[in-house]
């Protein structure tokens, strides 16, 4: 939690300042939120370069690991705080409240919920296809009452519904199907939907200098933030270095971020080229320095 408490921190920092810099006229939520797009850390890529390595369940790999995921929470807890900012009509503190009910619901939800989709799994004698239909189904419809009834970001309860179907019997069954529909229809479809946002024609010398030290300073301000964090959790040098490498990727979360941000329109045009720019650079660099670190230690 540390590691990833001052992984959000920094990286939030230096977001902001590099928007204060560039975007002279941009408000306080404007900048606040090219440095939450800053703060996300793709979890996937990590821990895929990490299980190919069979390094998955070293002291940094576990640490990466459970960074990476709290690291992506507290980022989305700060989306939905700036998007409700964003609103005139909202209050903050009622903002802050719902996202309390939010956890505290689904702490309690999901302890019970988790043991019934055990137990419907167990004995339901149905069409095995039909775990994955109804679990995708559960996955929007918690995905709906996050975002409509707390207020939260919608990604925050399809995650939380992903762990209430998780360590059950059939999860394995479920997970595959899903992944075989995310990998043919939904994941294209979103990173088409993202690509046509990138206007790659407005890059003037400006844009192309503010899209090099945007993709410099999120990987910098990542290994920096998290490598002195493990450094103080009483990781030695090398493991500091592979935790704050391994934190710096960038993915589908930054990519969610950027789009939100957009959508509400406190996130220029000309950023969310420079972050799409910063997530191909990173989820590239990443595995590399990655393989590199563990092949020398």
């Amino acid at each position: 939690f540390f590691i990833a408490l001052i992984g959000v921190l920094v990286p939030l920092a230096g977001g902001y300042i590099l928007a204060e810099v560039f975007n002279h006229g941009g408000s306080f939520l404007e900048n606040m939120f090219v440095g939450t797009v800053f703060t996300a850390t793709s979890v996937s890529i990590s821990v895929e370069t990490l299980k190919e390595m069979g390094k998955l369940s070293t002291r940094s790999g576990n640490a990466i690991l459970g960074a990476a995921l709290i690291d992506d929470i507290l980022g989305l807890i700060l989306l939905t705080l700036i998007t409700s900012a964003s609103d005139s009509s909202i209050s903050l503190g009622i903002v802050m409240i719902k996202i309390v009910a939010f956890f505290v619901v689904t702490g309690v939800a999901g302890y019970f919920l988790h043991g019934l989709i055990q137990r419907w799994m167990n004995s339901a004698s149905w069409n095995r296809k039909r775990f994955a239909v109804i679990s995708l189904a559960f996955c929007f419809f918690y995905a709906y009452v996050a975002e409509e009834v707390f207020g939260v970001a919608d990604i925050i309860g399809a995650f939380f519904a992903g762990l209430m179907i998780a360590n059950t019997t059939r999860a394995v069954y479920v997970n595959s199907q899903c992944e075989t529909l995310s990998y043919m229809l939904l994941s294209p479809v979103f990173f088409a939907s993202v690509g046509l946002k990138v206007t790659l024609s407005s890059m003037d010398g400006t844009v192309i200098l503010l899209t090099v030290i945007a993709i410099a300073l999120a990987i910098v301000t990542k290994v920096i933030g998290c490598g002195l964090a493990a450094k103080a959790c009483r990781f030695n040098w090398s493991d500091s270095l592979k935790v704050g490498v391994g934190m710096m990727t960038r993915g589908e979360v930054a990519l969610i971020v950027a789009q939100k941000g957009l959508g509400v329109g406190v996130v220029d045009p000309v950023y969310f080229t420079a972050v799409i720019l910063l997530i191909v650079v990173s989820s590239i660099v990443t595995p590399l320095a990655l393989k590199g670190l563990f092949a020398k230690g």
